[in-house]
C-alpha cells in the first residue's frame, strides 16, 4: 500500500510539474526598474538626524512614563506572573531589585501576594504613580 501511495504521489507531482509554465506576469521589466531609480531622490543616511522625532519631547519624560503605565496591566501581570516579578519590570523597578525578586520567587510568594493586593487597591483607585520606578524590594 505504501508503494502505491508513493507511486501515485510521484505521478501527481509529475503531472503538476509538466503542466506548470511560467507566466509573463512574473517577468522583470528592466525599463520600469530603471525609470523608478531615475525618479528616486538620494538619501544621505549620515546627515539624517535620528533623534528628530524626540526633539519636541518635554524634559519631564518621567511624568509621561508614569501616565503610560496602566494599573490593570500591572495587576494582571502580578496575578499570572507575580513570583517572577514581571509586574515589577513593567512598573520600572531597578534591575538589581528585579533580579533579587526573581531569585527569591517574590519572597517565597509572600511579597508577590502583597504586591498583588497593593496593585488591586491601585486598580480601584486608578493611581499607581507611587509604584512606578520604585527601587525598593518591598513596593509598598
Amino acid at each position: 500500500m505504501k508503494k502505491v501511495f508513493t507511486f501515485a504521489l510521484v505521478v501527481l507531482l509529475g503531472v503538476f510539474a509538466f503542466n506548470a509554465e511560467a507566466s509573463s506576469n512574473y517577468r522583470l521589466n528592466e525599463a520600469a526598474v530603471d525609470e523608478m531609480f531615475a525618479q528616486a531622490e538620494p538619501v544621505d543616511f549620515l546627515a539624517m538626524n535620528t533623534m528628530a522625532p524626540l526633539a519636541g519631547a518635554s524634559t519631564s519624560s518621567h511624568a509621561m512614563l508614569q501616565q503610560q503605565k496602566q494599573p490593570a496591566v500591572a495587576f494582571v501581570l502580578a496575578w499570572f506572573l507575580g513570583p517572577l516579578g514581571i509586574h515589577r519590570a513593567y512598573l520600572g523597578t531597578s534591575t538589581g531589585t528585579l533580579i533579587g525578586y526573581i531569585l527569591t520567587l517574590g519572597g517565597c510568594g509572600i511579597v508577590a501576594f502583597v504586591d498583588w493586593v497593593v496593585l488591586l487597591i491601585a486598580v480601584v483607585e486608578d493611581d499607581i504613580s507611587k509604584y512606578v520606578d520604585n527601587p525598593r524590594f518591598f513596593m509598598w
